[in-house]
């Protein structure tokens, strides 16, 4: 048997598979794609995530249109948070070239032009279905771990979420949780301590300035109502094909805390929200989260552990998550473990730094008798990457140096009448499309001081006449009387809320708060 057959049955064994499976495409031997030896990744094991890595321009972005269409297309529905703006071509069909025919041949698969379904998402300004979150949906251990308090200042987040839950008061945006922080330290000071303990002015200081911090980031169009439900991502075409939904997240790049804090409480309410599925034969859901480097380089050691928490238990729910970065070490050690499929692009070796990188990466592969693979890390072209998944029972597959498909759908972006034609078929569009302000924190808060000056003022007009022959004056109340006077003013009006819903932390029992099922991505 000469070397190419050993290698064509080393690929064919490895990856053959009783069920569906995705193609990515011909796995390479010294150099050249080898028709017959197709790499494929099981269905089945499509919930236990990946990874995407590779230097710039190696072709990381095409790989994951690439998987992504792919997975569409065999019923899955997919999410793809879009940071650079260059996945949203996946909604029109490519354009056939010599390249591109060259490319097919070479690895013995058809190319066939296709567009997807695709539903554009938006947490800004930017064009598209509108993604919102209440505080209250957060809970105070993740509210808390988002803004980087420490035990102290995350203490006091908790006692004023049970000070709002207790009193009836919803928490649906930024303006609301401020409006909390000023009542707990001035008019409502001694009301609040009396039940859930002291409340230091330092301290509340500080939340509010990381609160601010939060705002700038343009964090006041994520927080509010009407919130998104989960089940809007997980929809099919006429065809059975799953929807692409893309989030355009091009103008958050220098937002990090907006972008971390959006996909973690994403991430933890399709975990609440999904019911436990164990094996299925394919995902309900995949989630592919393009630039990850920018979720991890700027969490906090809590935030680190609470994602790390999440990718471990979310794929029992039938949902698999995959990060695209440039190194495979931007992704912390403890998630990387969790991750099944490897998709690795070339890396370059510039400095002595990247050369222990590259030795680094080459030794979380399984050792191949066809490739050398740290030599073969700094060598592969672009379109082409170093690939092993898990197969139907769990087992890694062969590494294989493989010749990558063409995307079927257009490699570049959609211009803005696309865009807007994308809009206009979108079934969903119109039910996020307005911000609701109901009555809330802010609104009751207000009311029940002002009612209290009211009062207060009142009183002091119905007061008595001092007598003139007395020789005694009498005292003025104290500030800690009038204040108590005025936290027993009963709350105007009656509000009627939901149940707060904690997301993942509540259904884990890692923080405070009750868990409801609400049918919700965000509620």
């Amino acid at each position: 048997m000469s070397n190419q057959e050993k290698f064509i049955t080393h690929i064919t064994e490895g990856y053959a598979f009783k069920g569906e499976y995705l193609s990515l495409g011909a796995a390479l031997l010294d150099g050249n794609p080898v028709a017959g030896a197709e790499v494929r990744i099981p269905l089945k094991t499509l919930n236990r995530h990946g990874l995407i890595a590779g230097a710039t321009g190696t072709g990381k972005t095409v790989t994951l249109q690439i998987i992504a269409e792919n997975m569409a297309a065999k019923g899955i529905p997919v999410l793809l948070m879009d940071l650079k703006g260059d996945l949203s071509g996946i909604a029109m069909p490519g354009v056939s070239n010599p390249k591109i025919e060259e490319r097919h041949a070479a690895i013995g698969i058809p190319y066939h032009p296709e567009g997807t379904t695709v539903e554009l998402l938006s947490l800004s300004e930017q064009k598209g279905t509108r993604l919102r979150a209440t505080v209250s949906e957060f809970g105070p251990v993740l509210f808390s771990k988002i803004l980087d308090l420490n035990d102290v200042q995350g203490g006091i987040v908790a006692a004023l979420f049970k000070f709002a839950d207790d009193n009836n008061l919803p928490l649906l945006d930024l303006k609301d949780f401020k409006e909390l922080l000023k009542y707990a330290t001035e008019e409502g000071k001694a009301e609040v301590e009396k039940s859930y303990g002291k409340i230091s002015e330092a301290s509340v200081g500080t939340v509010l300035r990381k609160i601010i911090e939060l705002e700038a980031q343009g964090a006041e169009h994520f927080f509010g109502e009407k919130t998104f439900e989960v089940q809007d991502l997980v929809r099919f075409d006429q065809f059975g094909k799953g929807v692409v939904s893309i989030i355009r997240l091009t103008d958050i790049q220098d937002k990090p805390k907006l972008f971390s804090t959006f996909m973690l409480q994403m991430l933890a309410e399709i975990y609440a929200s999904f019911p436990e599925a164990g094996d299925l034969d394919k995902p309900k859901l995949c989630v592919f989260i393009d630039e990850a480097h920018l979720i991890f380089k700027e969490a906090s050691k809590a935030l680190l552990d609470q994602i790390e928490a999440i990718i471990k238990l979310i794929r029992s729910k039938g949902v698999g998550i995959y990060f695209c970065t440039q190194n495979p070490y931007d992704v912390p050690e403890d998630v990387l473990a969790q991750l099944g499929l490897k998709v690795q692009h070339a890396l370059r070796a510039f400095t002595e730094k990247d050369r222990k990188a590259i030795k680094k990466t080459a030794e979380n592969y399984p050792i191949s008798e066809f490739y050398k693979t740290e030599e073969l890390l700094t060598q592969i072209g672009i379109g082409q990457a170093l690939v092993t998944g898990l197969n139907e029972k769990g087992i890694p597959t062969p590494l294989a140096a493989t010749h990558l498909r063409a995307p079927k759908s257009r490699m570049g972006i959609l211009n803005e009448e696309e865009i807007q034609r994308v809009i206009g078929f979108s079934p969903i569009a119109a039910k996020y499309s307005d911000a609701l302000d109901r009555e809330s924190a802010y609104e009751i808060l207000q009311a029940k001081i002002n009612n209290a000056k009211a009062e207060s003022e009142h009183d002091e007009v119905e007061a008595p006449p001092a007598k003139k022959a007395s020789t005694t004056t009498k005292q003025e109340p104290s500030a800690l009387e009038k204040l108590s006077k005025n936290t027993m003013v009963r709350q105007v009006g009656n509000t009627v809320i939901r149940e707060v819903a904690r997301g993942l932390l509540g259904v884990l029992g890692l923080g405070g708060g009750s868990k409801k099922k609400r049918g919700g991505l965000f509620g």
